[in-house]
This record gives structure tokens, C-alpha cells and sequence, in this order.
């Protein structure tokens, strides 16, 4: 790919390299996991064997170090030549991230730091020495993925760790993770459940009680394998542990961004049907006859219209990975939500048109643009920040102040 002086050098590599990686393996191999439904293990071996695994682990952990801005431009790139193989690349490197550069920025006392780096250098070094690929399973088909109520799934304290029991629905990497990043609820006796009580632990995938369940056939995103975990007492250690007791609510209330992680995936595939869009119009689409039709004017304003939708999501996009951080203002916040609005439904609306300048060709399953329609048109509905809850907190927090009521 081209050298891009917005880039660092380092971010210009991994993406170089993961440039690579689209265009050799992940792309040819994006139609067949689509088609089975089955997860991408030969694009995860690759990821492995480039240490991409590690890209969210810090550099004195065997990692690569990548901060927020270089994990999404990362993310953004795997997604323009496989969507699926994205969207739960963020699952794995999320649990890495927050354990790692997010947690720094928390508060915590000296027994919790303490604590918490003997059981996240237990986790990177499963990932650096072993391979191990972990997931982030979020939603039970209640509020509290959005961060509305506290989690259904609970945990109460035992000797030695934690009994867990409860049921995620869209878990990513069913089957494939090796570990599960659960968030649920301390199940305390007598108290009521809450959400500051939320812990984030790591389930083996072997775990007694654990339980994979439910059919897997989806409009899009069907390579994520995304089936139901069920959880009926199952013993985790408290050395499985991603986060300290507390920190997690922390976490969620002051470092927003974190929760941005999925729209990069969205943003690749806009850039994904752009690209095919002007390469089909120019007759140089693989897999297609060298046929021109970007004489025709129809085809030219559409051409152009989609450009612009795409440099106003990249402009966003670029502006708030950049501003990521600890207890942003205000208004950091709410470009935040603008922006994962503006990508969740422009992405969907960037193949739209791709297909209609394509025209009848853009249908077929041996072409990326009916896939990447399919894959960007449920971007909306990703919990906790769907489009709905998105536009919900804007409306609200524009007019609002903290604090304010009305009489």
C-alpha cells in the first residue's frame, strides 16, 4: 500500500503487513468461510504466526505495543479483506487492551496493581507463548450490554475463585476461543445486583459447566460463529481475573472509546465497497470482464457520491481514534457516538450503492459486494452502542447537562 504521512512509521508497517496478509490469504478465502458459516482459523494461524495476536499486548510483555489509534487503523485494514476475521479480531484484542494500556490509566491501589499484574502477565503469556485466542462475549438479550443494568450472568465467591452461572447470546469465537472473557454481576448474598459490582473473567474453554449451544446461519458476519455460551456453575480461578473487582465500572464510565472498537470493522468495509465500486466501474475487478462503464454520467455521480460519504466517515473516524482517552470532554464524547453512528449506517449505505451503480453482477456470490452488504447491515445493532442508543445519547447529552432535569 501507499506510504500515508498521517501514519507513523511504525503504524505504516503493521499495515503493510497486514496489507499483505488481506490480499494473499484473507481475501481468498473470505467467499468459502461466508459460504459454511465456519470461523477463520487459516486467516487466526496467520494472525499468530505475525504476532498480531499480541498487537494489544504491551511491548515488556512480549507484545507489539499497538495504542488505540494503531489497533483500530489494524482493525480497519484486516476488515477491507475480511470482515468477519475483523470483527472478531476486536474481541480478542479488546480483552488484551483493556488489561493492559486502559487499566494503566485506572485508578487503583497498590494491592490491586499488584494483583492485577501477576494475572495479566498470566494472560499475555498464554497469548505470546501459546497462541491462545481470547473472546469477549457481551450480550445476554437484556440492558445490560448497554450498560442500562447490571449483567445476568453472575458470580459469587468460593474458596479459591468464583461459581458462575448465567447465558450470553452472540458470543463471537464459539468454539474457537480458548478462553472467554466473561462480564457478569458478583452475585453478593443479601445485596442487590450492581452494576459496579461487574467482574471480567477469563473462562477456559474446558471449564466444567461450560456449554455451546444453538445454531449458527446469519444474514452476515457468519464467520464469526457467534452461538450461545451457557454457564451452569462453572468454577473459574481468581487468577483468571482480566480486571480487578471494581475496575471494570471504572473503566466504562471514563474511558468511553473502548466501546468504539467495533466500528473500525464497519469502516474497512466501506472503504472495501468503494474500492470494488470504482474498480468494477473502471473494468479491472478481478474475476470480471475488462469492461468499462465509467463513461456512463449515472455511474459518475454515484462514483462521487460515495466518495464523499466515505472521506466524512474517514474524517470522523481518523479524528476520534486520535482523541481516545481517559475521561475525554464533553465533546470528545459525543463525536465519539457521531461518529460510530455515522459508520455503522454508513457502511451499509456505501454497498447500497455500490450494488445499485454495479448493477445485476453485484449480486453474485463469486463478487465481495453482495458479502460486504450482507456483513455491514446489522452494524447498527451492535451492542452496548447501537444506532438507536448512539442517536438516544446524543439527543440527550446535547441538550442536557450533568445533572440537569427539567421541573
Amino acid at each position: 500500500m501507499p506510504v500515508n504521512h498521517d501514519l507513523t512509521s511504525r503504524q505504516q508497517e503493521l499495515l503493510d503487513l497486514v496489507d499483505r496478509l488481506g490480499r494473499e490469504k484473507f481475501a481468498p478465502r473470505r467467499a468459502e468461510y461466508d459460504r459454511t458459516a465456519s470461523f477463520p482459523f487459516e486467516n487466526y494461524d496467520d494472525l499468530r504466526e505475525n504476532g498480531l495476536l499480541g498487537l494489544c499486548i504491551p511491548e515488556a510483555y512480549g507484545g507489539l505495543g499497538a495504542d488505540f489509534e494503531t489497533y483500530c487503523l489494524v482493525s480497519q485494514q484486516i476488515a477491507r479483506y475480511c470482515g468477519p476475521t475483523a470483527l472478531t479480531f476486536n474481541m480478542h484484542s479488546c480483552a488484551m487492551m483493556w488489561s493492559g494500556r486502559l487499566a494503566d490509566d485506572l485508578p487503583m491501589d497498590t494491592e490491586q496493581l499488584d494483583r492485577h499484574e501477576r494475572r495479566r502477565s498470566e494472560h499475555f503469556a498464554r497469548v505470546i507463548e501459546q497462541g491462545a485466542i481470547y473472546a469477549q462475549p457481551f450480550s445476554e438479550g437484556s440492558a445490560a450490554a448497554a450498560g442500562h443494568a447490571p449483567f445476568g450472568t453472575t458470580a459469587r465467591k468460593v474458596d479459591g475463585g468464583w461459581l458462575m452461572n448465567g447465558r450470553k447470546i452472540f458470543a463471537s469465537l464459539s468454539g474457537a476461543a480458548d478462553y472467554y472473557g466473561i462480564l457478569c454481576t458478583e452475585d453478593v448474598p443479601g445485596q442487590k445486583p450492581d452494576m459496579r459490582d461487574t467482574l471480567y473473567l477469563a473462562v477456559p474453554k474446558e471449564a466444567d459447566g461450560l456449554e455451546i449451544n444453538g445454531d449458527w446461519d446469519p444474514l452476515g458476519m457468519r464467520a464469526t460463529v457467534s452461538r450461545n455460551l451457557i454457564m451452569k456453575d462453572v468454577f473459574v480461578a481468581d487468577n483468571m481475573q482480566l480486571m480487578p473487582r471494581g475496575i471494570y465500572f471504572q473503566a466504562a464510565s471514563a474511558w468511553p472509546h473502548m466501546f468504539f472498537t467495533l466500528a473500525p470493522t464497519y469502516m474497512g468495509i466501506a472503504e472495501a465497497a468503494y474500492a470494488f465500486t470504482v474498480s468494477y466501474l473502471r473494468g479491472e475487478a478481478p474475476g470480471t470482464p475488462p469492461v468499462k462503464r465509467r463513461m456512463f454520467p449515472t455511474k459518475q455521480i454515484t462514483t462521487a457520491e460515495m466518495y464523499i460519504k466515505l472521506e466524512q466517515m474517514r474524517a470522523l473516524f481518523r479524528r476520534v481514534i486520535g482523541e481516545a482517552k481517559y475521561k475525554p470532554s464533553k465533546e470528545e464524547r459525543l463525536r465519539t457516538y457521531a461518529a460510530q453512528f455515522t459508520i455503522m449506517e454508513g457502511a451499509n449505505d456505501m454497498c447500497r450503492l455500490g450494488i445499485r451503480t454495479c448493477g445485476g453482477q453485484s449480486m453474485l456470490k463469486s463478487l465481495p459486494l453482495e458479502q460486504l452488504y450482507r456483513d455491514s447491515r446489522c452494524g447498527s445493532l451492535m451492542l452496548p452502542w447501537t444506532a438507536e442508543l448512539c442517536l438516544d445519547r446524543l439527543g440527550r447529552e446535547t441538550l442536557y447537562e450533568a445533572g440537569e432535569r427539567d421541573d
